[in-house]
């Protein structure tokens, strides 16, 4: 990622989006270093979440990427199993940050080691505030968010260093690039 401002539309959702919402375990076979299936990957992204709730989606069948490039969400966002194929199904998507009240430790580390989004922590109830469709711009140096057709600016709780790492393209990309480790890929 780069850039220090990510603007666009907002998807919205609520408390305790676990990972299955985010990517049903049906999808995990896809393989996300193969580009074909990191794009239907994000092609699934959030189709866990109930219709009844969310009768928009956040990516319209056949309609890949999404329209959607920040997304806002509740308390406890990305609970459940650790699946790291969770923040690479919303990257794939269009996602470039997520703003939360709090996240699941585990989907949070997850968003680090991918490079995926970045996972923006709110003291703000934001999804209160925001309904999907708004268009906001998203400030990584002075970590703000505003709306694009007002002059309220919600603070956002610092990355600190982990945001080095996400900008770095995930945990590995930063090690390679500061010299902790050389060459190889992920798996090496």
């Amino acid at each position: 990622m780069s850039g220090k401002r990510v603007g666009g539309k907002v998807y919205v959702v609520g408390d305790n989006i676990d990972t299955d919402q985010i990517i049903p375990g049906q999808y995990l076979s896809l393989i996300p270093t193969i580009r074909e299936e990191y794009i239907r990957l994000g092609g699934y992204a959030l189709c866990g979440l109930p219709v009844d709730q969310y009768p928009k989606r956040l990516v319209e069948p056949g309609r890949a990427p999404s329209e959607y490039s920040v997304l806002i969400a509740g308390r406890n966002f990305g609970c459940g199993s650790s699946r790291e194929h969770a923040p690479i199904a919303l990257g794939a998507a269009g996602i470039r940050v997520v703003i939360a009240e709090s996240f699941a430790r585990i989907f949070f580390r997850n968003c680090l080691a991918t490079g995926e989004l970045y996972p923006i922590e709110s003291a703000y109830r934001l999804y209160d505030a925001f309904e999907t469709g708004d268009c906001v711009e998203v400030d990584l140096q002075s970590w703000g968010l505003g709306a694009a057709d007002s002059s309220c600016i919600y603070p956002l709780k610092p990355l600190g260093e982990a945001e080095k790492i996400v900008s770095a393209g995930g945990l590995f990309a930063y090690a390679r690039k500061t010299g902790l480790v050389r060459g190889g890929n992920a798996s090496s």
